[in-house]
Order: structure tokens, then sequence, then C-alpha cells
């Protein structure tokens, strides 16, 4: 993402500096990011401190604290896709399927077509069955009706 701020106090930041932010999710809008953005500043000599998240990688305690942290985020949204994938997988089992109910149902479709081949415009048909125009002609083509 586009952020001009961060990318110019970044650019500022030189050996022996600590990057200070008000909260932890103010830096990085994911664990992964975020991990990758505290490493490349400890690489170059840049300590980062976190003030309400009591994160600080200048001591020993603040780097473990803050892989802690990042550690127990990343494994909550493995979790989260687990749960997930086992929902969907439950769900399938029980004849379930994703995604919106069609508006388009069989009958309608057959509707559609007796309607059309009669003489009915597809507008006036379409309004008829509830659907738009354009799911109308996604059914039945233009050069079917």
């Amino acid at each position: 993402a586009n952020r001009p701020g961060l990318d110019k106090a970044l650019e500022m930041l030189r050996e022996g500096d600590i990057l200070v932010v008000w909260k932890l999710d103010r830096l990085g809008r994911s664990v992964k990011n975020l991990i990758t953005l505290v490493s490349d500043l400890n690489a170059k000599g840049i300590h980062f401190k976190s003030l309400t998240d009591s994160i600080d990688t200048s001591t020993p305690s603040g780097r473990f604290f803050f892989h802690v942290m990042a550690s127990l985020a990343e494994m909550e949204r493995e979790l989260i896709v687990e749960r997930t994938k086992a929902g969907l997988a439950a769900a399938k089992k029980l004849g379930r399927k994703g995604g919106r109910k069609r508006k388009m149902t069989d009958s309608k479709l057959s509707a559609a077509k007796k309607l059309l081949d009669s003489g009915v415009l597809p507008k006036d048909v379409a309004n008829n069955l509830g659907v738009s125009l354009a799911t109308l002609y996604r059914w039945i083509p233009a050069n079917e009706t």
C-alpha cells in the first residue's frame, strides 16, 4: 500500500536510531509485513519501539516479546484458515455448495423460454421473473430469443 509518511520516516533512519510508533498495528498491515520490516530495521542497526504494546527491540526481552506476539498472530491466522476449511468440508458433506443461489432456476428458465417463444418482450419476461435483463440474456442468449 502507498504509505508516504512511513516511507519518508524509513528513509531518514540511520544506524543507532529507534523507530517509535504509538501502536504496533499502525506500522504493519499484516504480521508478515511487520516481521519483515522489523527484521530489515534490525539488520541496519535500527531498533523499533511500540509505546502502547511495550515492545522495544533494542533489548533481548523486547525482541523476544515481538517474535512471540508475531508468532501468536500467525498461529491465530492459521487456525482461522483451518477452521474455515473444516467448515467448508462439513458443509460440502451435507450437500451445500458455496456462493449465492442462482437467480435463474430451472423452472424460471423454462418459463422464460416459453414466454419468449410466445412473443413476450425480453424486458417484460425479465421483470415478470424478477431478474435483470442481463441475467436473462446470460441464460438465454439474444440469438435464441
